[in-house]
């Protein structure tokens, strides 16, 4: 499976907002979102139009420290003066500003990295992982293209496994141990495998069919929606073999996003 290039994730990221905007057209904004039960609807909406803002504004000024960010952490929960267009207006002003910088135009990023390239993509998956918020608040279903849902289980495989996540969140560390594997095996999607070794002194993964400690087979999207925990492994269609409770040890320890 070929990876998202630069281009693709630039358009994801408008083609995300504007699914989201479909999702989100006659809702109630004042609903709770299960899946970030400390934020109703429009506080969501305005994290991630905030934060699509916030990113832009890294690029057009090649920044080399991160902006303030308070204003898209700190959220009213009265939709009152919100527009859902204006998170249309933000998707493209992101996408704009990246295209014009092209993906290796240097500038901060909060991983090594220091390039457009990184705010494409983890802003694709970003919204990606917020439209699946806003269609478990409303109660809608999630369909995401194949292609977008690989790129985005490899994209938070990759962040976790960095070595600086154990800086960032040292309690990781306590995953790593003998005998440690995990796969990943989407059930409608041929190819669509992973392999995440905890047996060394770092996390890796590579995209194998291999036998693990604990395996978890699910259709493409619930895979990614699992590692985000968007969807429990309990969940119907999803089957888990062998050590559950390093599954969910793992799932507690890489949390993000």
């Amino acid at each position: 499976m070929a990876r998202l290039t630069f281009d693709d994730h630039c358009a994801q990221i408008v083609a995300q907002t504007e699914l989201l905007h479909a999702t989100i057209t006659g809702a109630d904004l004042t609903v709770r979102v299960p899946s970030c039960p400390e934020w109703n609807l429009v506080q969501l909406l305005r994290h991630l139009g905030g934060g699509q803002h916030w990113a832009a504004e890294v690029v057009r000024t090649r920044a080399t420290a991160p902006p303030d960010d308070r204003y898209f952490r700190d959220l009213s929960p009265d939709p009152g003066g919100f527009s859902p267009a204006w998170l249309l207006e933000n998707a493209a002003s992101l996408a704009a500003a990246l295209r014009e910088a092209g993906p290796d135009a240097g500038m901060w990023t909060p991983v090594p990295g220091g390039t457009a390239a990184f705010f494409a993509r983890r802003f694709a998956h970003e919204t990606l992982v917020h439209r699946a918020d806003a269609t478990l608040a409303v109660g809608a279903p999630l369909s995401v293209e194949e292609s977008v849902a690989v790129d985005a289980l490899d994209e938070w495989l990759e962040l976790g496994s960095l070595p600086i996540m154990f800086e960032f969140h040292p309690r990781q560390r306590e995953l790593l141990g003998p005998g440690r594997t995990i796969h990943l095996h989407a059930t409608d999607a041929p190819g669509a495998e992973w392999l995440i070794d905890l047996t060394g002194d770092v996390i890796t993964w590579r995209r194998a069919h291999e036998k693990a400690a604990v395996a978890v087979r699910a259709p493409l999207t619930d895979l990614v929606m699992i590692v985000y925990r968007r969807v429990p492994v309990t969940a119907p269609g999803v089957a888990v073999f062998g050590d559950r409770d390093l599954l969910d040890f793992w799932l507690d320890r890489v949390a993000f996003g």
